[in-house]
């Protein structure tokens, strides 16, 4: 075993520092901050925010468990089937099948398990728990994640909609002009792709933290494409000293700059939550080149050991600011974030 002291003495005496790995800076914050726990959160504004959090907290306010807390919230847009970029009723891949991506992790104990590329089940974050849990894997996929979650009782179950078929089936029918589908007669499609996952954050009595990140991907994707939902440190992260970040938007900009993960190294160093979105932002905006070279977005959200809220976009309109959805004993709150561009 390494001795931690040594090896960073180490480094020291050599002359290279490890900034991103002191918590000195946030404990010397947060002990001057106020708690606001218990307190859950989730990414959607005001059009979801009661329904999601609303099971979540009642969990929370009785000193229940917290991750039956962040996992109830988590299933309600899962088994809604009016969400059409979480579980059932996702959207579908370029073949008309629906893949979810899903992801949980536990402060406590540090702790993680995630599915990916899931089919036929409407709650992968319920999976994603079990692969926590119950296994000394993190992460499943595909046919093995559907195994492991028939083992455990989940049913299989069409996830397509007739809405989400027929959204399907006009988006197909568009593709080309070269192919044999003929679009409907009314030609009314909105041929914007849709992206979504929904993120649960929350903090319990004692000031422990835990979160879910869970997506039906993006729409119309190469069969088994895995955004960043279900990658620790990319869609979702946290650490039980600081506090958890996640991500909404296009997952391949979270993967390649680890998002989730710089948020909470931030936070770490001293950034609020805010900050922290704000940063992690900007880093994605950077290394595509500046604004002119992003034509995506990301939302990222944000929650401290304290209770502390935090939300920001890449890009976004004046009036049409992100927002993120909080209940606490303060009652339900919605905050609306920043954007950069």
């Amino acid at each position: 075993m390494i001795d931690r002291r040594k090896f960073i003495k180490s480094l020291s005496s050599l002359g290279i520092s490890l900034p991103l790995l002191s918590a000195k800076s946030f404990t010397t914050t947060a002990k001057n901050k106020k708690m606001n726990n218990p307190i859950i959160l989730c990414s959607r504004g005001k059009d979801w925010a009661e329904d999601v959090l609303k099971p979540g907290w009642d969990i929370l306010r009785k000193n229940g468990s917290l991750l039956n807390a962040i996992e109830k919230s988590a299933n309600v847009t899962e088994l809604d089937p009016r969400d059409t970029s979480v579980g059932y009723g996702g959207l579908p891949n370029e073949d008309g099948v629906v893949q979810l991506d899903a992801s949980i992790m536990y402060g406590p104990n540090h702790n993680c398990g995630s599915v990916a590329a899931l089919e036929g089940i409407k709650t992968p974050s319920s999976v994603a728990r079990l692969v926590m849990e119950r296994t000394d894997h993190i992460h499943l996929v595909a046919e093995g994640a559907q195994n492991f979650a028939k083992m455990h009782g989940f049913k299989i179950e069409n996830l397509l909609t007739e809405s989400t078929r027929k959204i399907w089936v006009k988006w197909k029918e568009n593709l080309s002009d070269k192919d044999d589908y003929f679009p409907p007669a009314d030609g009314n499609y909105d041929q914007e792709r849709t992206t979504g996952t929904i993120n649960i954050l929350a903090v319990d009595k004692n000031s422990d933290i835990a979160g879910i990140t869970t997506t039906s991907g993006l729409a119309w994707k190469i069969p088994g494409r895995v955004g960043d939902s279900p990658i620790i440190g990319a869609g979702l992260y946290l650490d039980n000293e600081v506090g958890a970040v996640a991500a909404t938007g296009r997952g391949e900009e979270m993967i390649r700059s680890c998002g989730s993960f710089l948020g909470v190294e931030l936070m770490r160093n001293g950034r609020s939550p805010q900050e922290a979105c704000e940063d992690v932002c900007k880093r994605i905006i950077d290394i595509n080149g500046g604004p002119s070279k992003v034509d995506f977005n990301d939302k990222i959200v944000a929650l401290s050991k304290s209770g502390e809220v935090g939300c920001a976009a890449i890009r976004g309109k004046k009036g049409q600011e992100p927002e993120v959805a909080t209940w606490s004993k303060k009652g339900l709150k919605i905050t609306k974030g920043t954007y950069l561009i």
